[in-house]
């Protein structure tokens, strides 16, 4: 996600293009094929859809005003408290990529942050 340039302040997810270039820079792209980023992109979007719905559902129990995205942070090889302890004490699996969102609660900035697993 990156903040857009229009007036309406939503945030746009990258092209495929950019989804793939961004992961050959991070060396992360494996086995990935460039004709398949349509579809990457497109179950990347809806999981991090989904996640903002469940941000937008905690947020309705501290406001009634809906709470603006302000800052996104991709964070994939820090583990969070819960991540850590997950897969040192527990033998799960670590999750697979880590955001921390800050969404702008009536002027006050107010953190997220979300781990993805495969298979949760």
């Amino acid at each position: 996600l990156k903040p857009s340039t229009s007036s309406e302040e939503t945030w746009s997810y990258p092209s495929p293009q950019m989804f793939y270039n961004a992961l050959m820079r991070k060396g992360k792209a494996g086995d990935v094929r460039e004709e398949d980023m349509e579809t990457v992109v497109a179950v990347h979007n809806n999981m991090n859809e989904l996640a903002w719905r469940e941000v937008l559902r905690w947020e309705s129990l501290h406001s009634s005003e809906t709470p603006v995205l302000s800052k996104f942070l991709g964070r994939p090889h820090d583990l969070t408290p819960k991540a850590w302890f997950k897969s040192k004490l527990l033998g799960h699996q670590k999750p697979f990529d880590r955001h921390d969102w800050t969404v702008d609660r009536n002027g006050t900035e107010v953190r997220y942050v979300i781990d993805f697993y495969y298979d949760e």
